[in-house]
């Protein structure tokens, strides 16, 4: 398990619920703040923000992004639009002092060393590497040397990507990884978001898997606890109609306090794998099972047949699957319809 400020991430535990802000906040700061206080609000363990440099990953200022706002197709430079999302380090910091006093965590996805160190100065206590960025194995290595608990998305990779940043993170001393199933489109069509790839990336790897998840609505989320989910990170908006490329697949603050709460009840619902009657159902097991019991008045001395032989509740006699052992016993005793027939009324 992982420890991150009073919370422990890992099996066993309850699912750490990530409210993803991103570039949501616009370049607002008012923006941003705002969304820390919904989310509080909202139930998310943590909010995380992205303190990247554009040209840390783009260098040709001609390449365009189109998405979609309200119902329009939007196209613009991808250098422009993460330009004026960039957040300072001045910034960040008045983000993370602003979760410190709301008590939630905060951390960030940053695209180098100066990201990086950025981070440490604010001691943020957990950090992202985005999928992106996974076949950037030096940025990897970079974490890890930091020691702090690291968590990988694996958008579009294949296995043996994922295995060379699972490689470069160990190699260079990383202890604490948390890998995260993703699917980088935007937003994930239900037949490409396979959570089966969950219980695959454990198997593979060992390490505490989670789930970035970039669906529309709350299904996707809750069904990845089911399959061992122990972390969710999900873009959060405070209003799906914003401009900007993610606000529209985003939960916005109710959306996402209906994933929170639907993960903690799948999280009762899941239980235990025992098999064995639980607690309150001993109570079913006396009461709604049943006794064998005479199905009409009975004389004493009678050799009882199969067609003597009723099933009532509640279960304080010998059991139905026990029935056989009073054929062609005598009773002792008279009975009248509905009176427990058992080895104490026979001869």
């Amino acid at each position: 398990m992982i420890k991150v400020n009073n919370k422990y991430i890992g099996e066993g535990q309850p699912c750490f619920v990530v409210a993803e802000v991103g570039i949501n906040h616009n370049g607002d700061m008012d923006l941003a703040m705002k969304s820390i206080d919904a989310a509080v609000l909202s139930g998310a363990d943590a909010v995380k923000f992205q303190n990247y440099f554009t040209e840390d990953f783009i260098l040709d200022k001609k390449l365009t992004y189109e998405y979609t706002f309200g119902n329009k197709k939007v196209s613009e430079t991808q250098f422009e639009m993460f330009k004026r999302n960039e957040l300072s380090f001045e910034q960040l910091e008045k983000l993370k002092k602003h979760c410190d006093k709301k008590g939630i965590i905060f951390f960030s996805t940053p695209t180098g060393q100066r990201g990086i160190d950025d981070l440490l100065r604010l001691q943020t206590p957990l950090l992202k590497n985005g999928s992106d960025f996974l076949v950037n194995l030096e940025i990897i290595e970079a974490m890890a040397r930091t020691r702090l608990p690291t968590i990988i998305s694996t958008g579009m990779a294949t296995l043996a990507e994922i295995d060379d940043a699972v490689r470069a993170f160990e190699k260079a001393g990383g202890k604490e990884l948390i890998i995260l199933h993703c699917i980088s489109s935007y937003p994930t069509p239900a037949d490409e978001v396979n959570l089966l790839k969950i219980p695959a990336l454990k198997q593979a790897f060992g390490y505490s898997i989670g789930f970035s998840d970039h669906s529309e609505g709350i299904v996707a989320g809750i069904g990845s606890v089911v399959l061992g989910s122990c972390f969710i990170e999900k873009h959060f908006t405070l209003d799906k109609n914003l401009p900007g490329p993610d606000h529209s697949f985003s939960s916005d603050p109710n959306e996402f306090k209906n994933l929170v709460d639907g993960i903690r009840i799948i999280e009762k619902n899941l239980g235990q794998a025992r098999l064995n009657p639980t607690a309150k159902e001993e109570y079913g097991r006396m009461n709604y099972r049943l006794s064998c019991v005479a199905r009409i008045d009975l004389p004493s001395g009678h050799e009882i047949g199969k067609s003597d032989i009723a099933y009532s509740r509640p279960a304080n006699g010998l059991p139905p699957k026990l029935a056989h052992l009073l054929h062609g016993k005598i009773l002792k005793k008279p009975l009248k319809a509905g009176d427990l027939i058992g080895f104490e009324t026979i001869q």
